[in-house]
């Protein structure tokens, strides 16, 4: 494909979607506002020239905007001002109606600095008690349902201390109330691409025996990449699954076709590019999505490096055990040929 076909299909996607939002800026109104601040400008120098042109391409329409960014995510489905969208997520993944009551602190006792592996981290309070963590990880890191049981074990022991604190003597177990995990993985963990025709896993502790006992921890795992290659060029045949084009597919063409079937959603794309109109506060927001991004990156790296060496560590214990059982099989070999030396010597004594 030639150059100029290339910027004519470019220039096609973005007005797509200016037609559709049509408070989208143009690529030079954005650059002109940049250039004008010395501050922008010099945040916006800062940036690798990748990370320049996504920026540009989502407040310009060429692409949609990364929904699961910590900040925009926030932004979108802030419980305080629209709690009708994260309400109506959580519902189609848990499988039953829920409510959120409000917002809790998430700067619990994880171990080290394990919340820099997330790229977005929220809990909160359901209105039947119920505590919900949701995750979004731009990177699925390894041994992750390891990590996802020590964080639903944090947020149960957590609620235990809130409520034992508060109903004092009138405590009861039963007060403590189920505590679901839900994790997006943007670049799933290589455990989920074993199954490729599912893309959403739902975990829960069940006897062996049918003994039915409710144990409070629930998990849920997304892969959005799975996702995005099986509803690549295919209709959006439910709900969850137009939640799931919302916030895992940026193209132009997904999203006027997401809107066309779902209506519902272009008043979160409205909020989208009006708070793009500020582009200060955007660009400020993404140069932190970036810093996160390379922490994670340092850490996914350190992590997979480790597993590595675990792995190979283990290779050399096997392979050195091989080899001293075949160290012991030569010598019982070597002790095997003096004893029969011996005796040829003893036989031609006789002699």
């Amino acid at each position: 494909m030639t150059e100029k076909r290339m910027d004519k299909l470019v220039r096609n996607e973005k007005m797509d979607l200016q037609k559709l939002f049509p408070m989208i800026r143009t690529r030079e109104e954005v650059l002109s506002l940049i250039h004008e601040n010395e501050e922008l400008n010099q945040i916006f120098a800062g940036w690798e020239r990748i990370y320049q042109k996504e920026f540009l391409d989502f407040c310009t329409g060429v692409r949609g905007i990364k929904i699961l960014y910590d900040s925009f995510f926030k932004e979108i489905f802030n419980p305080e001002y629209t709690p009708e969208r994260l309400n109506e997520l959580l519902s189609l993944l848990i499988g039953e109606t829920v409510k959120i009551v409000m917002i809790l602190p998430n700067d619990s006792t994880r171990i080290a600095d394990e919340k820099s592996l997330l790229v977005m981290d929220m809990v909160v309070e359901l209105e039947d008690g119920s505590i919900a963590n949701v995750e979004v990880q731009k990177i699925g890191y390894l041994f992750p349902g390891q990590r996802s049981a020590c964080y639903s074990s944090d947020l149960l022991l957590r609620q235990y201390k809130r409520l034992r604190g508060e109903r004092g003597k009138h405590f009861s177990y039963k007060d403590i109330k189920t505590v679901y995990t839900i994790v997006f993985f943007e670049r799933s963990p290589k455990e989920f691409h074993k199954q490729k025709k599912n893309y959403i896993h739902k975990f829960e502790q069940k006897s062996d025996t049918g003994l039915e006992m409710e144990l409070l921890q629930k998990y849920c795992f997304i892969a959005l990449d799975i996702f995005r290659e099986k509803q690549h060029n295919k209709d959006i045949m439910s709900e969850l699954d137009a939640w799931l084009v919302f916030l895992g597919m940026d193209e132009p063409e997904m999203i006027e076709k997401l809107i066309g079937q779902y209506p519902k959603f272009r008043s979160m794309y409205e909020d989208i590019y009006d708070l793009c109109q500020n582009v200060g506060r955007v660009m400020k927001m993404f140069s932190k999505e970036l810093q996160e991004l390379d922490r994670n990156t340092v850490q996914y790296m350190i992590d997979e490096m480790q597993d590595e060496i675990n792995e190979k560590q283990g290779t050399i214990i096997e392979q050195q055990g091989m080899i001293n059982k075949q160290q012991d099989i030569i010598e019982e070999q070597n002790r095997e040929i003096e004893k029969l030396k011996q005796l040829i010597l003893e036989k031609r004594s006789r002699k």
